[in-house]
């Protein structure tokens, strides 16, 4: 959420930042909300006076005899405050308006996040690996659903059958291969000084708010019994881990990770990577989330990203990162960096990680702050940032197209055999 005070002096920000994120703010709506509620605390604040200066004459009243007078001076104050009441109902009523105004609003754009209308503008910033020339090699490469499904480790019927469209069982090596992505991933962002969680994946409304999935997405998330909703993504739990909270400032930067499972409904993206399992409504991810001093916060960003690469070079598949546009900038993200894994049958190059520093807009929604008494008094806004590290599904479709042999096999990248307990998949 973004600074109230910010806005109501940097409206004209405001009007750049939306409109370089291909959106737009009702800034009309936004100072009249603003303005009459300011009006209305200024009013009870003279009604206050009043009703101060009226209390006191009653003791004076009474002490005099006067009691005619000290029963006006009384009528006087029951009216004051009945207006006072009635302001109070309609200083909440917008308080609310307002503070739902400002949830709507996505976060501003930072000075290093390239200007640019949709993901054509995105700015490719780095490559790592070549992909395979499988026509050299002498054979024709498969796409991972055929893979899969001769296989016999990925079975889309019995998916659907269980569960819909986008629900994908795995079977035999390649359930073990889920288990040894999720472990390698772990067992690396701990080894590497990351603190590992264990989160529940059903959370209240409030939780998702905090992050900035909700009001704006909640067509996209899963409800379950009552108010609550299952979890898109780890960092929705592991950043309200702290939320209400005040840390120390030499306890930052805290770096955490955590497995879940993850749940979409994909409500906007109908048609969009329909085959395979680039996007289901249930899959594995490992989530990388941190919280920093301000600033720090940047650094903070590149070391994660740094962090999701690592992975992918320890695993041999070819990517390259790129920096998002304002215009194809997440709704909580201030800076975003995408990771993309090369994919042979997409011929291209597919998002495989998200990492964004977030600044102090979900830390504001979430009410997360640090203290640092040597720097200065009382407590600050901290900043989060969040990081796929990385999602077991798509890291699958892109270990099987890459490594896939003439025979059908898939190789096993070396740093998953300890997991894996084997060097090639084949068919049972």
């Amino acid at each position: 959420m973004l600074d109230m005070k910010f806005v109501r002096e940097n409206p004209d920000a405001i009007d750049a930042a939306m409109a370089n994120r291909q959106s737009s703010w009702d800034r009309e709506k936004f100072f009249e909300l603003d303005d009459e509620r300011r009006a209305v605390i200024g009013e009870v604040e003279e009604l206050q006076a009043t009703r101060n200066a009226e209390s006191k004459k009653i003791g004076a009243l009474m002490k005099e005899g006067k009691k005619d007078e000290a029963e006006a001076a009384k009528e006087a104050v029951r009216e004051v405050n009945e207006k006072i009441e009635g302001l109070a109902e309609r200083r909440t009523k917008l308080e609310a308006d307002l503070y739902d105004f400002m949830a709507h609003l996505p976060n501003i754009p930072c000075e290093a996040t390239p200007v640019g209308v949709d993901e054509t503008e995105n700015i490719e910033r780095r490559r790592w690996g070549t992909p395979r020339d499988f026509e050299a090699e002498g054979f024709e490469f498969k796409a991972h659903w055929d893979l899969g499904t001769d296989l016999d480790i990925l079975d889309f019927d019995r998916g659907n059958k269980l569960s819909g469209s986008r629900f994908t069982v795995l079977g035999g090596a390649g359930a073990r291969l889920e288990r040894a992505l999720i472990n390698f991933f772990i067992d690396t962002h701990t080894a590497r000084g990351f603190k590992e969680w264990w989160p529940p994946i059903v959370v209240k409304r409030q939780t998702m708010f905090g992050t900035g999935q909700l009001p704006k997405f909640e067509d996209d998330a899963y409800h379950v019994s009552g108010d609550n909703f299952l979890i898109p993504t780890a960092e929705v739990v592991l950043t309200n881990l702290h939320a209400g909270e005040v840390l120390d400032a030499d306890t930052l930067p805290r770096r955490y990770t955590a497995f879940t499972p993850c749940f979409r409904e994909e409500a906007g993206s109908a048609g969009r990577d329909t085959r395979g399992i680039i996007r289901q409504h249930e899959f594995d991810k490992v989530e990388m989330v941190k919280f920093a001093k301000p600033e720090e916060s940047d650094a903070e960003l590149e070391s994660m990203t740094h962090e999701a690469e690592y992975l992918l070079q320890q695993l041999g598949l070819p990517y390259r990162v790129i920096s998002l546009c304002t215009g194809d900038l997440g709704f909580s993200a201030r800076q975003t960096y995408d990771i993309e894994v090369w994919l042979p049958s997409y011929n291209a190059y597919k998002e495989i990680s998200s990492c964004s520093n977030c600044g102090d807009f979900q830390a504001r929604r979430a009410n997360i702050k640090y203290r640092d008494p040597e720097n200065f008094k009382g407590t600050r806004f901290l900043h989060t940032l969040n990081g796929s590290g990385l999602p077991a599904g798509r890291t699958m479709a892109a270990i099987l197209e890459n490594y896939q042999n003439a025979d059908g096999s898939i190789t096993v990248p070396e740093v998953l055999r300890p997991y894996m307990g084997c060097d090639k998949i084949e068919r049972a």
